[in-house]
């Protein structure tokens, strides 16, 4: 069967298990893993150069990886949007290139490569999709033209969901998605920082994701305590010797 043909089969199957235009992003990204020789996918939105919004990703791996590029504010999927050019890494690479993602992605998940791609079509500059591999898979052996191919598809399946009347009055349904849901602690976050604080938005995110990474957690998680004011904002002002 065509692959492209393949992979509009396998969301079309995923409906039951996932309703709702909502799920779309997982529908998605789980209809990529199906189709690729890949061990998870993952679709984004960025909406600032240091923002990013997660859609939906395959399985909690995939989750996992995207929230520690985030937390760590480096990865190949930051890389490849900041280049605007699709960027296969290996192990090797991801030691050598981004460190701190590295080092968290090898404590929490199995994944040692990545594949990630600038969305085109309505999504150029801001749509991203991740794909990951597990050993024994090496991702330097994966079909890039596949991946491309795949990536269109994606991107086209977003455009088509956005046509329903009325979309335009609110914005896509798919921008519900339950992770973009749990990232907005986020922006709420940095808002209670940069209030209490009296720093930019900027310097609020910085200072989120140095605690975050100091105390080995993920940025959505703290976020979310900061917000039901389980941390007091204090605490993400860090002393000399990196504690408080």
């Amino acid at each position: 069967m065509p692959l492209i043909d393949a992979f509009h089969i396998a969301v079309l199957g995923l409906e039951v298990e996932l309703p709702g235009p909502e799920l779309l992003p997982e529908r998605l990204a789980r209809a990529v893993t199906g189709v690729l020789p890949v061990d998870g996918a993952g679709i984004s939105l960025f909406f600032a150069d240091d923002q990013r919004l997660p859609l939906g990703a395959s399985s909690p791996a995939a989750s996992t990886a995207e929230r520690l590029q985030f937390t760590t504010g480096e990865g190949p999927c930051l890389s490849a949007h900041a280049e605007g050019r699709p960027l296969v890494a290996d192990e090797s690479e991801l030691r050598s290139r981004w460190p701190a993602f590295y080092d968290e992605l090898v404590a929490h998940t199995p994944i040692r490569g990545t594949i990630s791609l600038p969305l085109e079509d309505d999504l150029r500059g801001i749509g991203a999709l991740d794909l990951y591999t597990m050993p024994p898979n090496d991702v330097t052996t994966r079909r890039l033209a596949d991946a491309l191919r795949i990536g269109a598809e994606v991107a086209a399946a977003f455009r088509w969901a956005d046509r329903p009347e009325g979309a335009e009055d609110d914005g896509p349904a798919w921008l519900d998605a339950p992770a973009a849901g749990r990232r907005s602690a986020v922006w709420e976050a940095m808002g209670v920082v940069n209030s209490g604080l009296g720093v930019s938005s900027t310097d609020a995110l910085a200072l989120l994701r140095a605690r975050a990474y100091a105390d080995g957690d993920d940025l959505d998680a703290l976020a979310g305590r900061i917000v039901r004011q389980e941390v007091p904002v204090d605490r993400l002002v860090l002393d000399d010797e990196g504690a408080t």
